[in-house]
């Protein structure tokens, strides 16, 4: 499994953007994809992560941005997609998708054993 991020840039706050992770997943069932991210000084946090089974579509969130961010997937594009409205300075962060087999523990970043490049977002007050 490839991921490959990309989407981030300056925004002002109350503003939107999306994250894009192209994933080299044959099979989307079988994995989660995850967006965390990383701000200055801080520890790597969960922020949302998707995974479907028996061709239902789940989502969860981090407590931060649920409401504002929504995860999604294209299949066709084979792309999970995070869209970030309402944002806030401190969503100012290096954004990184990550997959792992398997639909349980979802905000633990240890349990991820493939991970993108990050993408830098900064929001302006």
């Amino acid at each position: 499994v490839q991921l490959q991020a990309s989407g981030g840039g300056l925004v002002q706050a109350g503003g939107s953007l999306r994250l894009s992770c192209k994933a080299s997943i044959g099979n989307f069932g079988a994995y989660t994809v995850s967006w965390f991210r990383q701000a200055p000084g801080k520890e790597r946090e969960f922020v949302a992560a998707f995974w479907s089974s028996e061709n239902a579509y789940y989502a969860d969130y981090g407590d931060s941005v649920r409401g504002r961010f929504s995860i999604s997937l294209d299949n066709a594009q084979n792309t999970v997609y995070l869209q970030k409205n309402s944002l806030k300075p401190e969503d100012t962060a290096v954004y990184y998708c990550a997959s792992k087999s398997g639909r349980n523990n979802n905000h633990l970043s240890s349990l991820y054993n493939t991970w993108g490049q990050g993408t830098l977002v900064t929001v302006s007050s």
